[in-house]
């Protein structure tokens, strides 16, 4: 359940501290401590919630893992849900989510299911001892820019597949597997459009109210997060319009092709109309039809029937019907 547990001080990585004994550094002056927990069970949930004194209803929420994006304050800690995404090598878009319990002295990861690890995103924020210094708002900002980042690489890997599905949506054969497949895409961009939406309250909440965990140097870092999950948010409602046209475009292709078919079809059926008016005239045996006992009747009717159905069909065909 600990992936993490380290103490910071002045900007510096301290030692790695056991989650049950880490009130005994919660008083030292310029210090916080960063804890990475992945599915945690209730019980080390209770221990956590009296060693930081967190709030009993975050803690239940954090056990939930079923959260809209959010941010509540409760007493002198923040509650903060994001959802998470991953792509995997079949396509398939799956969400899960990280709480985070954000206070001057401690910054508490909770991650619940797709989830990629944070281990290289540590890494990297260690290596930059200025920034840690200033507390616990820049590995909260490393951690939303991950996460909204990834947000983007998924909407860039989804853009590619919309190229290639665009490209089979223009043809005039209906082509029912690129409809289901532009389905679920639309769905996947409207649950990535969800995720990423509320980050932006998220972090105007951060920049404005609670400078005790974003000082003033870091606020430009946290407008750059919200300018990105602004920017998913608007590429995933493109991409959405554009799928729902190319959809509307490939109807209208076969629609088309349809009635064309349906006009020639009308038009060879005018054209057979004439034999089969003449020919069944013929077919009534009565003694005083037209040419009935001339001995060019016969070829005279098969001459006048052709001349007819070429006339008609030169017609149609002038008309593009057939």
């Amino acid at each position: 359940m600990v992936v993490n547990s380290i103490v910071y001080r002045n900007g510096e990585r301290g030692e790695v501290i056991d989650a049950e004994k880490i009130g005994e550094v919660m008083d030292e002056p310029d210090t916080f401590i960063w804890l990475g927990l992945y599915q945690p069970d209730p019980p080390f949930m209770k221990k956590m919630q009296e060693q930081f004194g967190l709030h009993e209803l975050a803690i239940e929420d954090a056990l939930t893992a079923h959260q809209r994006p959010k941010i509540e304050q409760y007493g002198d800690s923040l509650f903060i849900v994001l959802k998470t995404a991953h792509l995997t090598e079949d396509d398939r878009l799956e969400f899960g989510e990280t709480h985070f319990f954000v206070n001057e002295k401690f910054l508490i990861t909770v991650r619940h299911g797709a989830s990629d690890t944070y281990a290289p995103l540590r890494q990297r924020a260690e290596e930059r001892s200025e920034m840690l210094s200033k507390g616990v708002g820049f590995p909260l900002y490393c951690l939303f820019d991950f996460i909204v980042d990834n947000y983007s690489n998924i909407t860039a890997a989804l853009g590619e597949r919309i190229n290639e599905l665009e490209r089979a949506m223009f043809r005039t054969e209906f082509d029912r597997q690129a409809v289901q497949k532009v389905y679920t895409l639309r769905r996947q961009l409207l649950s990535l459009r969800n995720a990423a939406m509320p980050v932006d309250e998220i972090c105007n909440q951060l920049i404005r109210l609670h400078e005790n965990i974003i000082p003033k140097p870091l606020r430009a870092y946290i407008r750059d997060v919200q300018d990105h999950a602004h920017h998913v948010v608007t590429d995933a409602d493109d991409m959405r319009e554009i799928l729902t046209n190319a959809m509307h475009v490939n109807l209208a292709l076969v629609t088309v092709q349809q009635n064309e078919v349906v006009k020639k079809l009308a038009g060879w059926g005018a054209i057979l109309v004439i034999p089969t008016v003449i020919f069944s005239m013929y077919g009534m045996n009565f003694e005083s039809m037209p040419e009935i006992h001339s001995p060019y009747g016969y070829p005279i009717s098969i001459g006048g029937t052709l001349l007819i159905c070429a006339a008609l069909y030169w017609r149609l065909k002038r008309a593009g019907w057939v």
